[in-house]
């Protein structure tokens, strides 16, 4: 059983019953959006001790969860699955997922940094057609996807492409091999 070192922050129970199925690892649970201060300074502190990985469902409420914790607590790692990865005829979140998309999206984090530096202008950006365009929404998805950044509208798709330093020529290598 593959040991995780830091801490991963999920959302409930059920998230953290899945990831000790296959993982030897220790979570902490939002227990949904209500993030209580208490809750908060727990993941403070398991950063500063252990680090941390915030893996949160792939839905509306899982990306409010990440952003609000990404907010109070700069340059955590951030793990993404894809709703296709996990979710059932109704249902989606990591408690869906199988071994093999869990252990993917675990090693494939990726931290975001404040920074006022811009790696990718929104005049690059629009020229890459990922605003926009009949596809846009198709080439956001294959740059997140290829990059594990989570499903992303176009702000926070430019926004993460910054926060993780990535350049013109990285992302229109991306969107040149799938889109042409």
């Amino acid at each position: 059983m593959l040991k995780i070192k830091e801490i991963i922050v999920v959302e409930g129970k059920h998230d953290t019953a899945k990831l000790k199925q296959y993982f030897d690892v220790d979570t902490i649970e939002t227990n949904g959006y209500n993030l209580s201060k208490q809750t908060i300074r727990q993941i403070q502190q398991a950063n500063t001790t252990r680090g941390v990985i915030l893996f949160l469902d792939p839905d509306h409420v899982g990306e409010r969860i990440r952003r609000v914790i990404n907010e109070q607590i700069p340059n955590l790692k951030n793990a993404f699955i894809e709703k296709s990865k996990s979710r059932t005829s109704k249902k989606v979140g990591i408690e869906h997922a199988n071994e093999k998309d869990l252990l993917d999206a675990l090693e494939h984090v990726v931290s975001f940094t404040q920074t006022d530096t811009t790696t990718l202008s929104m005049e690059q950006f629009l020229s890459l057609g990922l605003q926009g365009q009949s596809d846009s929404a198709a080439r956001r998805q294959t740059i997140a996807n290829a990059f594990h950044l989570g499903k992303c509208n176009a702000k926070t798709l430019y926004k993460r492409i910054n926060m993780v330093g990535l350049t013109y020529t990285q992302v229109a290598e991306i969107i040149e091999d799938t889109h042409g």
